[in-house]
Formats: structure tokens, sequence, C-alpha cells
């Protein structure tokens, strides 16, 4: 059996009294894509940053393509590609000129790098923008860049920080589309975080929830949504939520039974049948329900299962609170 390309071996973080990352164990094959699926200020940054060597670990190691991240940090430095959330391209700079750039810092022979340049341009759709200076260039052009200044060093291990975020839905399409691309041509052993839940169920191959920076399950989609143990039915209760939620627990046959706002949540194995059974229950003891929905498993429920918290609804707030500090910031200004 091969070594895993990446060992995190109780990695831990702390700022302060903060403890951003929390003693976390994972491995991540070769030829793996590996997320990190979890809200912004869960933590999936900053193992990034120790797994490149950006940031030290206050606790534990990790060990990427067999080097130490705290012995080792240059060789681990000189094997992996590195795809930030923030754009690191030179504005002023063409995407030809960031990417002979990146080559030089890595101490790429000039004629060995322009090859590579090339290819790299010309794999991301960018061969036409090459000489455009990088102050033009749309956010998926920029992203793409920045995938291919990432690869510059033929990495064996490419990191990626949220690399759809903030682009339409057709361009992150795209984006995954060179994502896959270069586990299926290269074997590359790929580590990505997201939010975007979506994403982490079509496209990786194990999925890591981590949540108040703690790793909560690690398994594949498929994995993760049968460890529900069946349908979610959604009940929307118009009276009394707790002594709905006492009949539905008393109920032969249920799984979870969670209560969010004004809604129960329901694991069960046949949700079909068992949704009407639930409702005449309910109903013989007064209990109105508003609404009620039965799906199969999702990564949200998922999420849901195992943090107690829905990730679409924390990232909606998150995203809510950004845009109004966003107008804060304007009006002063």
């Amino acid at each position: 059996m091969s070594s895993p390309a990446i060992k995190a071996i109780n990695l831990t973080k702390k700022y302060g009294s903060l403890l951003a990352v929390d003693h976390i164990n994972f491995e991540v094959a070769v030829g793996e894509i590996f997320g990190l699926l979890g809200p912004n200020g869960a933590g999936k940054s900053t193992t990034i940053g120790m797994l490149t060597t950006l940031v030290k670990p206050t606790e534990g190691t990790a060990l990427v393509n067999g080097f130490d991240v705290i012995k080792q940090p240059s060789k681990v430095r000189a094997s992996i590609g590195v795809v930030l959330q923030e754009y690191t391209a030179d504005e002023d700079l063409t995407g030809w000129e960031n990417l002979m750039l990146a080559a030089s810092l890595y101490g790429i022979p000039k004629d060995v790098a322009k090859e590579r340049a090339k290819e790299l341009l010309q794999m991301v759709e960018l061969t036409n923008a090459a000489n455009k200076k990088v102050e033009n260039y749309s956010g998926g052009m920029r992203r793409r860049l920045e995938i291919a200044m990432g690869l510059i060093n033929r990495p064996r291990i490419l990191f990626l920080d949220e690399p759809t975020l903030g682009l339409d839905v057709q361009t992150r399409s795209a984006i995954w589309t060179y994502i896959t691309k270069l586990k299926k041509e290269y074997n590359m052993t790929i580590l990505v975080t997201t939010h975007y839940l979506e994403e982490a169920d079509a496209y990786c191959d194990r999925i890591a929830i981590i949540d108040k920076g703690k790793i909560a399950k690690i398994g594949t989609p498929k994995e993760l949504k049968e460890s529900l143990g069946g349908d979610i039915i959604m009940l929307q209760i118009a009276g009394n939520i707790d002594l709905a939620k006492q009949i539905i627990m008393s109920m032969d046959g249920m799984g979870d039974v969670r209560v969010m706002d004004n809604s129960i949540w329901i694991t069960a194995k046949d949700g079909g049948s068992m949704a009407p059974r639930i409702l005449e229950a309910l109903n013989k003891n007064g209990v109105r329900v508003a609404k009620i929905s039965i799906t199969e498993p999702t990564m949200d429920e998922v999420y849901m299962k195992y943090t107690g918290k829905s990730l679409r609804e924390e990232q909606s707030n998150w995203e809510e609170a950004m845009s109004t500090m966003r107008t804060i910031r304007k009006a002063r200004s």
C-alpha cells in the first residue's frame, strides 16, 4: 500500500486564546480530490496554511509528499502548488509575465519555463489573453491564471483554497473542469476547501466536514449521505413544536429527530410510508402541520447532522454580514 500524499497528525493552531484548528487527523491518498467542507471561520484556510508551510502549527505536524512541514518546509514547498483565496497575480503585468515570474521564483530555467507557460495557458484557455495586463482580466480569467501559476513547478499536490469563491455558476463549472482534468491526466493529488455543498458532492472523492476547527466526519459523498440512515422528512409546525417532537420521538422506526426554527427534521428509512403515520399521530394530538416535504439526503443535511447547523444558512448569514460591513465602509469613506 502506497504512502498517503498528505497526512495530518494532531494538527493544531492557536491564535492567542482562539483555537482555530483543533488537533485534526486525516490522510489524503495519491491522486485523490479531497475536500474540506465548512463555512468561513471553520479552520479550512488555516489548515491549508499549515499544510503549505505558510502557517506554523502550534502543536502536531503533517507530512506532505513524505516531507515534514515543520522540519522540511523547503522540500514541501518545492513539491506543491498553491492557489489561495486572494489573487496573487500582479495586475500591472500580463498573464505571460506573471507565469514567467512564478517560474523564476522556483528557479525554473527560462527555456523550460516558456514551454510550460505555453502549455498551461492553453490548458486554462488563456492563450489569447496571454499578453493582456491582468488588471483587464475578468474574475474567472484571473482564477484560471492563478491555477496555471500554481502548476508552473509541476507539483505532485495542488492546494486550492476556495477556488470558485465569488464566481458565477458557469465559471465555477469551468474551473472544476480544469481541476478534474488534472486528476485524470496527471494523477495529481488535490486538496480543496469549499463551502459550496454541490461542488463538494459532485467533484470530491472524499470530504472532511470541518466545524469550529474540528473534523466532524470524513467519507465519500455517498458514504456521508448514507450515514443519515434514510430519507429526510421536514415538517413545518404551526402548533406546539415541543409536543410534536415528543410525539414523533415516541414512534417506532424514527432515526434522528431535530428541531430548527419552526421545523422538525426527521431521518426515516422509508419516508414515503412513514410520513402519513407521522401526520396521523400529530393530527390525533391536535398538532397542526403547515408544510411537509420528503427528500433524499443532501450534503446540507449531512452537515446539519454532524454540526447541528445548516451550512447554507451559516454561509448566507456570513455573506449578509460582509455585505453590511462593506456598505458601512463605503458610507464612511
